[in-house]
């Protein structure tokens, strides 16, 4: 559900106690760090990138100054070098540069329990627009802050003194089953993108939904094998629970987390691989992919898979229209991965995961929801 449009109050003051501030690394940082090894590209502006990485930093400057107006207290991290013990006793993380920054902060809440607040450290700016290109391609869009250099002193201010809003935020939960281990990825904001490494290469994966089972129900067992052993009946040992009606949909049967699932409406798929969004990331890759608009507070996930070839289903009809689903609350998306690479994504090229023949992938949104602050518009 969605966090009442939190006015945290008189809550406020002891709430934050101590708050994280996770600054990012400018493209000028990184690019003069390559340049001291001679490594850096020739063609690269580097005016353009020192003014960039000159706003980014003057409102670091004054976020630090606000912050010690307010009594505050905090420390600082870069975002390369962001930990989990960064987090110990903080109320507040603090999100200071563009969308790229708010999501690698994001993989460290992955409990759900302490709120993340994005400040855009440098928007696009009316001078811009006057310019012959009408945007700075190095600027950041700052769709998931909710304020920019411009107008986080009085922003905060609310906050300190009882005001803000804040909202839960769907995220996507991820398991892979491998053939000896099974790891939970840690739950994306935006989006996973699941494909071949290369992108000129087939992404074959076999996709269905997840069934809930009991394997202690023997209700579900077949008629017992006759003529085998008529004065006793056969024990229901492992092999013959494997039988039911509901196991020979797909032939075996599937664990995540210790809990059993039989899967429905499995399909052979051959494409570029497939976006799964949350309603917060469907303005992103999701719609430049031709995926469908969402509600940013929508608890479903959508799902779209890229140029692809599906498998007729058993009656032999098109599955064209499983190629972009929504995903319900209660439902779970499966995939075997059948390419011999393969990586997921998470939340852009920074975070990934790789895949190898015969992994199993559950995909649903039961992930932790982030609480985010958001503007008051």
């Amino acid at each position: 559900m969605t966090l009442p449009h939190v006015n945290v109050g008189s809550q406020s003051k002891t709430w934050f106690r101590k708050l994280l501030v996770v600054v990012k690394q400018t493209a000028f940082e990184e690019y003069s760090q390559l340049r001291l090894r001679g490594k850096e590209p020739k063609a690269l502006r580097w005016k353009r990138l020192e003014n960039r990485h000159k706003s980014h930093k003057a409102c670091v400057n004054e976020l630090k100054g606000i912050l010690q107006h307010h009594n505050v207290d905090y420390n600082c991290v870069n975002r390369v070098a962001l930990d989990r013990q960064h987090l110990a006793n903080v109320d507040l993380v603090v999100s200071v540069g563009g969308d790229g920054t708010i999501l690698s902060s994001a993989h460290f809440l992955d409990h759900g329990t302490i709120p993340l607040l994005g400040i855009n450290s440098d928007p696009i700016r009316e001078d811009d627009l006057d310019t012959k290109k009408k945007m700075d391609e190095r600027r950041s869009h700052g769709a998931l802050c909710m304020c920019t250099t411009n107008d986080m002193a009085n922003e905060l201010a609310k906050i300190f003194s009882g005001g803000g809003k804040i909202k839960e935020r769907t995220r996507i939960r991820c398991t892979v089953k491998s053939t000896f281990s099974e790891t939970s990825l840690v739950p994306a904001l935006n989006d996973f993108l699941i494909s071949h490494p290369s992108p000129a290469a087939v992404s074959r994966f076999r996709m269905g939904w997840l069934e809930p089972i009991d394997e202690s129900d023997k209700s579900l067992l077949k008629e017992r094998v006759k003529d085998f052993n008529a004065v006793s009946p056969i024990p229901l040992s492992s092999f013959w629970e494997r039988s039911t009606v509901q196991y020979r949909k797909y032939g075996t049967i599937i664990r995540f987390g210790g809990k059993s699932y039989d899967i429905r409406d499995s399909l052979n798929v051959w494409s570029s691989g497939m976006w799964v969004s949350t309603g917060t990331g469907a303005t992103a890759a999701m719609e430049a992919a031709g995926g469908m608009p969402m509600d940013a507070n929508s608890k479903e996930l959508q799902y779209l898979v890229r140029e692809h070839m599906i498998e007729k289903t058993s009656d032999g009809k098109s599955a064209k229209g499983m190629d972009n689903c929504f995903l319900k609350q209660d439902e779970q998306l499966h995939m075997r991965w059948n390419s011999q690479e393969g990586k997921i994504f998470i939340d852009g090229p920074h975070l990934t995961h790789d895949l190898k023949l015969g992994d199993e992938i559950m995909i649903d949104s039961n992930a932790p929801p982030l609480m985010l602050f958001v503007p008051d518009t």
